[in-house]
C-alpha cells in the first residue's frame, strides 16, 4: 500500500469529507481514507497494482470536488523513437504523486500532471534522466518554457550536424579506400607501408567512438535499466556487429572480409537521418513559436490623473499587472489583453480569428494582447495578463492538443513496443538459417532480379559472413521510427493548422473524433443569430379584452390609476427586467432607455429558468416571460395568444408582462413584448454546406416552437430536427437522447446553459465569443463567431486523418517490404542503415507538405458550386 495526501478544494462541512471517503472506500484497492474539511485536505492509501493516483483523483472529482494537481510540460530533447516515449512514461508514472503522464517524440515533450504535496519538478526532471534521457529544466532564470526548448532544440540540431559533418570527413575516405575498385578507382592494398585494413580500422573508430557512443550508451540504458529494447538497440547491433565482425577478421580470429566502411557509414546515415529529423521537427513545431512571437516585448503604461494620461513610460511586458492602463498608437501591438477606455481605432485581429479584416474599437470595447492597432491612438485597461492572455491560452491549447494523441496513434504504439524484440528475434532466426543452411536458400534467392547486391550472394562469401550480413542488415531496415512519427508528425500540423484559422483542438483525440461526426446541433442565439437582442414590439392589452382586442401604442385605457400605454407597459416591464444579465432582459432594458424611460433597479427578482422572472418593483409584483409561468401565478396568458403567434412567426421571441398588486389576489395581463436577434449572414451558407456535405443539421433552443422554426426556415434547416422549448438542463439529455441511435454529435453553442450539452456530445463545439464555461467544457474552440467554421474544422480533421493513414501507410509498407528483403539477403547493411533514416525523414517530410493544406478549399468549392 502507498500513502500520499491530496490537497482538496470545494469541501465546506463535513458532509463533503464523509461524501469524499464514502466514494473512495468503495473501490477496491482503497485503504485507510482521511478527509478532513478543516484543513482542505486528505490522506489516502491505495495499492498501485489495483488503482492508480489518477483513478483516486477521477474518484474525487466525480464526487464534485477538486484535488490540487499541477501540470508540467517538460521539453526532452533526445528521444529517438516512440519505445523512448513509452520508457519515459513508465518512469516518471513511478514516481510518488504523478497522477497522469503522456510523453510525446515527435513533439520532444512530456506533459505531467502531478500532486504538489507528494512530489516535485525535480524529482520528475531526476526520473527523466535515470530513464537516460535530458530534461530541459527549468533553472529560474530570465528565459520562459519556450525560449528554454527553443534553445534546447537548436543545440541538439547544432550537435547533430556536428556528428554528421564528423562521420562523414571520416566515412567517406573510408569508402573510397574499402570500395573504390569497385566504382574503378584505383586502390592500393598497402598505403605508405600500412595494411588497408589497418587504415580502414583507424578511421572507422572515431566514428564508432563519436557517433556510436550515443547510441551503445542509450542501448545499455535501455536494455539493463528499463528492461526495453528501442530503436538504439537495433542500431548499435547492427553497427558493432559490421564493426566487431572486421576486427575479428583482422586480427585474424576468424576467416572473412573487412566490414568496416560498412559501420561507419551506418552511424552516418542513422544520424544524418537524426539530424533531418530533428529539424523537421523544429519546422513542425514552428507554429507554437511564430504565435509567441506575436506578443510584444513591452507596452507603455500610462497614469489616469483628473481625466487626462499622464506619466507615460516603457514597461517589459511581464511587468504588466491587471488594472493598468496602456497607451497604444496606430501601428503597434496591442501588448496585452485588455478593454478600450478611450479612443478609436480598427484592429487586426487575424493573428486569433484568421479574418484579415480590421475589426472597429470604441470604449468599452475587448481587444486581444498581440494584435495589431491599425488606425487610431487609443488606451487600454489591461483584464488578463501573462499566462491568462488569449495568445497564451491558444498557445498552451495548441501544445496540449499535440500532446494528447489520437486513439490511432494506440495501433503504432502496440506495434512499436513489441516490434524490436520481434525484429531481434527474426534477425537472430534468419542469420542462423543463412549459417545452417546457405545452399539450400542460395537456391531459392539466386533468381530474383535483386540478388548481386550483397557481395555476389553466398556463393562470394562464407556462410558465417554472409550471415552476419544478414543479421546486421535485418535488424537496421526494421527501426520504428517512421512508425512512431507517422501519428504525432500529422497530428502536430494539423492543430497547428487549426490554430492559424482560429480553430482550436483540445488534443489529437478530439482531432480524430471530428471527422466522424455525422449530425451537428447548433443552438440558436449567439450561434445562428447574432446573439444582440433587441426590443422590436410594444403591444398593450385592455384589462377586459376577450383575446381580440389589441390595441395600437397610441391607444390608452385606465389601469388602476395608471394609463396603459406603451411607456407604461415598457416601465413595468423593464424595472423588473433591469435586474437580470439575461440577453432578454438587456435587451428590454436598453429599449427602455432608448425611448427615453428611466429605469429603476427591482427591489428582489427571481430567476425561474427556462421560463422568464418574477420581480417586486415600485409597480408591485411583476411577471415577465412565457405563458407557464403566468399560469404558475394563476394568470391567463390566453387573451395574448393570438399576438404572441404573429410575432413568432416572424421570428421573433414574444414574452408576457403581467402585474401583480400587493392587494390583488390574481395578476393582470398588461401586454406582450418582443425581441428579436438577426441571423448571421453566414448561417445560411454554414449549413448549406455542412449539409451538401451528407451531415444532419439540427436546432436545439429554448425558445418557442414558431421562433425557433422561423429561424429553421432562414437558415435552411428542415423542421422536423428543430427542438425547441428546451429547458437548459434538458439541453444535454436531448443531445443524449438524438445520440441515442448511434448518431455522433457535435453540439455547437456559446452560453453557460450550453455546457452541459457541450460536454454530453460526440464533439462540442463552443464559440470563441462564447462564455468561459462553454469553451472549458467543449472539445473544439472557434475563435470567430462565423458557424462555418465548423465545417472547416471538420476538414482540418478529415485532412490529418488523412495524413496520418498516408504516414502509417508508408511506415509499415516500408517494414514490410524491407525486412523480407533484408531477410532474404538482399539488402547491403549500409542499404539498410540509409533506407531506415529516409522512412523517417520521409515521413516527417510527408507531414510538412501537409501544412500547405488549406482547410477553406473545399468549403469554396461548395460554395462556387450553388453560386453556379
Amino acid at each position: 500500500m502507498e500513502r500520499v495526501r491530496v490537497e482538496i478544494g470545494g469541501m465546506s462541512c463535513a458532509n463533503c469529507s464523509s461524501t469524499i471517503t464514502e466514494a473512495l472506500t468503495r473501490r477496491e484497492g482503497i485503504g485507510e481514507v482521511n478527509v478532513n474539511y478543516a484543513t482542505d485536505e486528505g490522506t489516502v492509501e491505495y495499492d498501485p497494482d489495483q488503482i492508480s493516483l489518477a483513478e483516486v483523483y477521477e474518484i474525487i472529482e466525480e464526487s464534485g470536488y477538486d484535488p490540487v494537481a499541477e501540470t508540467l510540460s517538460v521539453g526532452i530533447t533526445d528521444m529517438t523513437c516512440a519505445n523512448c516515449s513509452q520508457t519515459v512514461e513508465s518512469a516518471v508514472s513511478k514516481v510518488p504523486g504523478v497522477v497522469s503522464v503522456d510523453a510525446n517524440y515527435a513533439t520532444d515533450e512530456a506533459q505531467v500532471r502531478y500532486n504538489p504535496a507528494a512530489t516535485d519538478r525535480d524529482a520528475i526532471y531526476d526520473a527523466i534522466e535515470d530513464a537516460g534521457y535530458s530534461p530541459v529544466r527549468d533553472t529560474g532564470g530570465d528565459e520562459n518554457e519556450s525560449e528554454r526548448r527553443k534553445r534546447a532544440r537548436d543545440a541538439e540540431v547544432k550537435r547533430q550536424l556536428r556528428l554528421v559533418l564528423f562521420g562523414a570527413a571520416f566515412a567517406i575516405p573510408l569508402s573510397v579506400l574499402m570500395m573504390g575498385e569497385l566504382v574503378g578507382l584505383p586502390v592500393p592494398e598497402t598505403l605508405f607501408g600500412v595494411e588497408r585494413g589497418w587504415w580502414a580500422l583507424a578511421l572507422s573508430t572515431p566514428v564508432q567512438v563519436a557517433l556510436g557512443k550515443e547510441f551503445y550508451v542509450n542501448s545499455y540504458k535501455a536494455l539493463v535499466k528499463n528492461r526495453t529494447a528501442n530503436m538504439d538497440v537495433l542500431i548499435a547491433l547492427g553497427s558493432s556487429t559490421a564493426y566487431g565482425y572486421s576486427l575479428a577478421v583482422l586480427f585474424g580470429f576468424v576467416a572473412g572480409g573487412l566490414y568496416f566502411e560498412s559501420a561507419a557509414l551506418i552511424l552516418t546515415f542513422i544520424t544524418l537521418g537524426n539530424y533531418l529529423e530533428a529539424r523537421s521537427k523544429s519546422q513542425a513545431g514552428a507554429a507554437i513559436e511564430q504565435l509567441l512571437e506575436l506578443e510584444a516585448d513591452e507596452a507603455t503604461v500610462v497614469s489616469e490623473r483628473d481625466g487626462e494620461f499622464v506619466d507615460e513610460r516603457q514597461v517589459p511586458l511581464k511587468e504588466v499587472q491587471v488594472g493598468d492602463v496602456l497607451k497604444v498608437r496606430p501601428g503597434e501591438k496591442v501588448p496585452t489583453d485588455g478593454e478600450v477606455i478611450d479612443g478609436s481605432t480598427a484592429v487586426d485581429e487575424s493573428m486569433v480569428t484568421g479574418e484579415s479584416v480590421p475589426v472597429e474599437k470604441e470604449p468599452g470595447d475587448e481587444v486581444v494582447g498581440s494584435t495589431i492597432n491599425e488606425t487610431g491612438l487609443v488606451y487600454v485597461r489591461a483584464t488578463k495578463v501573462g499566462s491568462e492572455t488569449a495568445i497564451q491560452q491558444i498557445v498552451q491549447m495548441v501544445r496540449d492538443a499535440q500532446s494528447r494523441q489520437p486513439e490511432i496513434q494506440t495501433l503504432a504504439d502496440r506495434i512499436s513496443a513489441y516490434f524490436v524484440p520481434a525484429v531481434i528475434l527474426n534477425a537472430l532466426l534468419w542469420g542462423a538459417v543463412w549459417y545452417l543452411f546457405p545452399n539450400v536458400l542460395a537456391g531459392f534467392v539466386d533468381s530474383l532480379p535483386l540478388w548481386g547486391l550483397v557481395a555476389g550472394g553466398p556463393g562470394a562469401v562464407s556462410s558465417a559472413e554472409f550471415a552476419i550480413i544478414v543479421f546486421a542488415s535485418a535488424v537496421l531496415i526494421a527501426c520504428p521510427c517512421a512508425l512512431g512519427l507517422a501519428t504525432p508528425a500529422a497530428t502536430m500540423v494539423g492543430t497547428a493548422i487549426g490554430a492559424s484559422h482560429g480553430i482550436l483542438f483540445k488534443g489529437g483525440d478530439v482531432l480524430e473524433r471530428v471527422r466522424d461526426v455525422d449530425t451537428v446541433i447548433f443552438d440558436k442565439t449567439g450561434t445562428l443569430t447574432k446573439g444582440e437582442m433587441t426590443l422590436t414590439d410594444v403591444r398593450v392589452l385592455r384589462p377586459e379584452t376577450d383575446g381580440s382586442g389589441v390595441v395600437s401604442t397610441d391607444d390608452t385605457s385606465e389601469y388602476e390609476g395608471d394609463e396603459l400605454t406603451e411607456e407604461f407597459l415598457l416601465d413595468v416591464a423593464a424595472s423588473a427586467e433591469a435586474g437580470s444579465e439575461h440577453p432578454i432582459a438587456e435587451a428590454v432594458v436598453e429599449g427602455a432607455r432608448d425611448r427615453g424611460i428611466d429605469v429603476s433597479d427591482p427591489a428582489a427578482l427571481q430567476n425561474v429558468a427556462g421560463k422568464g422572472i418574477r420581480a417586486r418593483t415600485d409597480h408591485g409584483d411583476v411577471l415577465v416571460g412565457k405563458p407557464e409561468l403566468l399560469r404558475e401565478y394563476d394568470v391567463d396568458p390566453s387573451p395574448a395568444e393570438e399576438t404572441m403567434a404573429t410575432l413568432e412567426r416572424e421570428g421573433k421571441t414574444a414574452m408576457l408582462v403581467a402585474r401583480v398588486p400587493d392587494d390583488a389576489e390574481t395578476g393582470r395581463l398588461l401586454g406582450v413584448l418582443a425581441v428579436a436577434d438577426e441571423v448571421k449572414s453566414e448561417s445560411q451558407t454554414a449549413v448549406s454546406a455542412l449539409r451538401e456535405r451528407g451531415l444532419t443539421v439540427m436546432l436545439v433552443t429554448g425558445d418557442n416552437e414558431r421562433t425557433a422554426r422561423a429561424v429553421a426556415e432562414q437558415v435552411g434547416i428542415d423542421p422536423e430536427n428543430v427542438r425547441a422549448g428546451v429547458l437548459p438542463e434538458d439541453k444535454a439529455s436531448v443531445v443524449e437522447d438524438i445520440q441515442s441511435d448511434g448518431r455522433r454529435a457535435m453540439m455547437v453553442g456559446d452560453g453557460v446553459n450550453d455546457a452541459p450539452a457541450l460536454a454530453a456530445a460526440f464533439v462540442g463545439t463552443a464559440l470563441g465569443s462564447g462564455t468561459d464555461v462553454a469553451i472549458e467544457a467543449a472539445d473544439v474552440t472557434l475563435m470567430r463567431d462565423d458557424p462555418a467554421d465548423v465545417l472547416r474544422a471538420i476538414n482540418v480533421s478529415e485532412g490529418t486523418l488523412a495524413k496520418i493513414k498516408q504516414n502509417l501507410f508508408w511506415a509499415l509498407g516500408y517494414n514490410t517490404a524491407m525486412i523480407p528483403l533484408a531477410s532474404l539477403g538482399l539488402l547491403q547493411p549500409v542499404l539498410a542503415a540509409g533506407a531506415m533514416a529516409l522512412s523517417s525523414v520521409s515521413v516527417l517530410a510527408n507531414s510538412l507538405v501537409f501544412r500547405r493544406y488549406d482547410p477553406e478549399k473545399r468549403y469554396r468549392l461548395l460554395g462556387a458550386f450553388r453560386r453556379r
